[in-house]
């Protein structure tokens, strides 16, 4: 239910834009075959990662998302056509090394854990998708129709999960405002831009990016939950090989 108003709203934030700015979504059939079937991998990586978030805790399930970085070094290799890169898989591994230590991992969240695994690796394939994608469409375009597509199957999803119950999708106020926040800028507007910054750097560059989002939560954390929010020694230890390995990363691709 999260996943689908999430995504509703971020289509109808996308739409609004577009009407405003008089921008054309217009698509080919092929194209448009393509971003929506990327929307499927999509759909079912947001429910797996929010599943992930309810069957462990935010930290286990983003700490296991950090091998995001591990599969898309595997798989951008494949799609673009170059030998698979070894510090890119040492980069991978030294990420997962450098959460480990912001976070313990528990066994007993097994179950979040293997979804949120899971989860990273279509996060991964759709990345590298979207990488191919840009080449040929806008990123506005290409958000929209995978967002369009997302929408679609977890609605068929809800359809017949809730067996027509309509009043399963009543929200409060409250969490309709978290949810506008959600669908909007760190939906809608993160997409688009997520897309578009692969018009200059790869998607393993992007993922390896993007794996500074559990440093985030912990700082938005301590600034929400002051009394309840404590940095150790370990997520410093951890945020220093996370962002360290971010910049070789950067260095590395800059002197190749």
């Amino acid at each position: 239910m999260l996943v689908w108003y999430r995504l509703l709203i971020a289509l109808i934030a996308l739409l609004g834009y577009c009407v405003v700015t008089k921008f054309s979504l217009k698509i080919s059939k092929k194209q448009l075959l393509k971003t929506l079937g990327v929307g499927v991998i999509i759909a079912v990586h947001w429910v797996t990662f929010f599943e992930a978030i309810k069957q462990s805790n935010v930290s286990i399930a983003l700490v296991c998302f950090s091998s995001s970085t591990l599969f898309t070094s595997i798989i951008e290799p494949f799609y673009f056509k170059r030998k698979i890169k070894a510090y890119e898989l040492i980069f991978g591994l030294a990420i997962i090394l450098g959460l480990s230590f912001i976070f313990t991992i528990e066994f007993k969240y097994l179950v979040g854990m293997v979804l949120s695994v899971f989860s990273a690796a279509l996060a991964s394939w759709f990345t590298v998708l979207n990488g191919i994608l840009i080449k040929e469409t806008k990123s506005k375009v290409i958000s929209f129709y995978e967002l369009l597509g997302a929408l679609i199957v977890v609605s068929i999803y809800l359809l017949f999960s809730t067996a027509g119950d309509f009043s399963q999708f009543a929200i409060s106020m409250e969490d309709l405002k978290w949810l506008i926040i959600l669908g909007t800028l760190c939906t809608a507007f993160a997409f688009i831009i997520s897309v578009e910054v692969m018009k200059k750097i790869s998607p393993y560059t992007v993922t390896m990016s993007i794996n500074l989002e559990p440093i985030y939560s912990i700082v938005l954390a301590l600034y929400f939950w002051p009394e309840s929010e404590t940095m150790s020694s370990g997520f410093y230890i951890g945020a220093v090989i996370v962002i360290a390995t971010i910049f070789l990363n950067a260095w590395f691709k800059k002197k190749a």
